[in-house]
């Protein structure tokens, strides 16, 4: 036994097919198949997106965003990680570290997704780009494109603190997860580094309570 923790899938509040439904998700058939698919092969990685995109909803408010905003936000951000749909199941759930033919693999996920969204109409321009640029970093050292700062569309630099503070907050095949007040003091170190600075202090200025009901 290596005394890594067995995987336990956290569910979000509420039914996949309503919140589905409640992005209005279930009227474009291809993101609701997309959805369906990544729920069967990947069911983590779907959770998480349904926890990424609820706190996308509550992080809007702090940062002044308007409705349309927050609608392009948080569907973006339920999509973000549509392209880990052709990732093979055994190599998202594998204890052992990325061979660099499966992280260059892993890698092309959010260019797979935004091509996916791209080739539907209904998909706005901001989805694209929170699909395809969520893990570009603050200081240019992230994928698929080393965009830096405010090269960075604003919904994918939001989308990229709220992923990185649930995966902190989630249990993996390879590790355990933190606390929610230790996730937060992460986000604060890699502000400026990582993050948007910006929407590090909206995060962090989220009550804990509202924090805590995402994680373990």
């Amino acid at each position: 036994m290596t005394g890594l923790p067995s995987f336990r899938r956290r569910k979000p509040v509420n039914d996949s097919d309503l919140h589905i439904e409640r992005l209005n998700l279930n009227q474009d058939p291809d993101a609701a198949m997309w959805l369906r698919i990544l729920l069967h092969k990947h069911p983590e990685v779907y959770y998480h997106s349904s926890r990424v995109a609820m706190l996308a909803e509550k992080i809007a408010e702090p940062l002044e965003l308007s409705d349309e905003e927050t609608r392009q936000l948080v569907r973006g951000c339920f999509l973000h990680d549509i392209g880990k749909s052709v990732i093979p199941r055994e190599t998202l759930t594998q204890r052992e570290p990325f061979t660099s033919s499966q992280w260059d693999l892993i890698k092309q996920h959010p260019i797979v997704g935004a091509r996916m969204a791209e080739s539907n109409p209904g998909f706005s321009k901001e989805i694209v780009q929170i699909i395809r640029h969520h893990h570009e970093r603050w200081d240019g050292r992230g994928y698929p494109d080393g965009l830096s700062g405010e090269e960075i569309p604003l919904g994918a630099r939001i989308c990229a603190v709220i992923d990185a503070f649930d995966s902190m907050t989630s249990n993996k095949v390879y590790r355990r997860s933190i606390q929610v007040s230790e996730a937060r003091l992460e986000l604060i170190r890699y502000a400026n580094v990582q993050f948007d600075p910006d929407v590090v202090h909206a995060m962090v200025k989220l009550p804990i309570e509202t924090l805590s009901i995402f994680s373990l």
